[in-house]
């Protein structure tokens, strides 16, 4: 962890990782240049990646109800700069409108403001989560039912669930100046359950430009993770 005091806390509900992967050279051109792309065995990876969030506050402020809590959703792939694994992000999508524009300003994200609506089964035992999401103004859209279907484990090193998920930072770049970005987060190993999911919409790669393969996904849902995030610290300067 960065020695600087961590900037923001969140925590993460009832997230399912749904990534297919994804030839290099087809993904390569939508990623800046700068951005060394990740494989694994061979392959990139791109993920859609829907939850919802609570206690996203600044550090030493308390949560807000209309302020610290709301859905999202990103799509995202994998980069390391300088021998650092992290995540790059083409999309997140949101539904609060001051929290996409804080994102944008302070991150460097590519924040939208998206209409979603997230229920959850009726029965005590029933964990699966009906998400619905769709960009303001936009084709993006991503229509799911989704759940867990196994115990919780905690990936191990070199697997290729480990590969999707314990990464520690994200990048933004300006592919005109070069500069690269990074922003640290922190939070335990991931406690992971195989899932399935019923995916009837997903306009979100392509909204990025990304056509994802027909193949279903691989999928992993987890029920909660706490997290806390730095300010972005820059890597490379501009040109």
């Amino acid at each position: 962890m960065p020695a600087s005091p961590w900037l923001l806390t969140q925590t993460l509900h009832d997230l399912l990782f749904a990534h297919w992967p994804i030839d290099a050279d087809v993904l390569r051109p939508l990623v800046p240049p700068q951005l060394p792309l990740d494989r694994f065995d061979g392959r990139a990876w791109v993920g859609v990646v829907p939850f919802e969030m609570t206690n996203v506050a600044p550090r030493l402020v308390p949560a807000l109800p209309w302020m610290s809590a709301f859905p999202e959703l990103n799509v995202r792939t994998y980069v390391t700069v300088d021998g650092k694994p992290g995540v790059y992000f083409f999309s997140l999508d949101a539904t609060n409108p001051v929290a996409v524009w804080s994102a944008r300003a302070l991150f460097g994200l590519p924040y939208f403001v998206a209409s979603i609506d997230v229920a959850r089964g009726a029965a005590v035992n029933d964990q699966r989560i009906a998400y619905y999401s769709r960009r303001t103004g936009g084709t993006a859209a991503f229509d799911a039912t989704y759940g867990p279907t196994g115990p919780c484990f905690v990936a191990h090193d070199g697997s290729l669930e480990y590969f999707l998920t314990e990464r520690y930072c994200l990048y933004t770049a300006d592919p005109r100046s070069g500069a690269v970005s990074r922003t640290d987060i922190h939070h335990p190993p991931w406690a992971l359950q195989r899932a399935d999911a019923d995916i009837r919409v997903n306009t979100m790669g392509a909204a990025a430009g990304i056509a994802l393969p027909s193949a279903a996904p691989h999928l992993l849902f987890t029920k909660r993770q706490d997290t806390v995030a730095w300010l972005p610290a820059a890597v490379r300067r501009p040109r």
